[in-house]
């Protein structure tokens, strides 16, 4: 029995590079989803202009102590499901309505590599640094600090020797592509369950 369209809130700061994978991905069909509303932290930036090429509702919200009460009531306005941070830099207090209801993509092999200001180029960087092999992404459940929340996936990829941060980056992207869209299916298929802070994966 086919699944109902899943409606999603999309949340960015910056370039908006994750808000268009998904974009492309409901385009081309591979993602049974809807994105309701994109929530920017800021104006003037790049993911605003992919929001609004793709038709889509988009609101800004500013930084202060409002800012969480802010975003959750857009995205109860939006009706939405699920909330996909995607590049998403700013820390939100979670309301209990949404706790297993947001979800965040990190550029790293989670517990390492994370928490306040580890982002982007930085967290590749960081992991050049210490000479690994391997990196990847995760994809987490949010919870009231930086990237501690249940992990949902994780992917991986060779850390190449020559690597910089750029082209670790980029490499580390093709897997994000992946992972994002798979942790929203399973949600929306109801394939995830929290069980003492982890996330146990139904099979089908």
């Amino acid at each position: 029995m086919k699944v109902p369209t899943i409606q999603l809130a999309v949340l960015i700061s910056g370039s908006g590079t994750t808000l268009q994978n998904l974009i492309d991905r409901i385009g081309d069909g591979s993602l049974d989803a809807r994105i309701a509303v994109v929530i920017a932290s800021r104006s003037g930036i790049l993911g605003i202009e992919r929001a609004k090429s793709a038709g889509l509702r988009c609101e800004v919200v500013g930084r202060g102590d409002d800012l969480s009460r802010d975003v959750f009531r857009i995205c109860d306005e939006a009706k939405v499901e699920l909330v996909c941070m995607a590049g998403w830099l700013s820390l939100l207090e979670v309301p209990t309505r949404y706790h297993g209801k947001v979800m965040n993509i990190h550029p790293a092999l989670l517990p390492e590599f994370g928490g306040k200001g580890m982002y982007g180029r930085r967290v590749h960087q960081a992991v050049l640094d210490r000479g690994c092999k391997r990196s990847g992404c995760t994809v987490h459940f949010v919870d009231q600090t930086y990237d501690t929340g249940p992990i949902i996936l994780q992917r991986e990829c060779p850390v190449l020797e020559g690597d910089t941060a750029e082209t670790l980056g980029r490499r580390v992207f093709e897997e994000e592509k992946i992972a994002y869209p798979e942790a929203i299916r399973l949600f929306q298929e109801k394939r995830l369950r929290l069980v003492g802070g982890r996330v146990e994966t139904r099979g089908k």
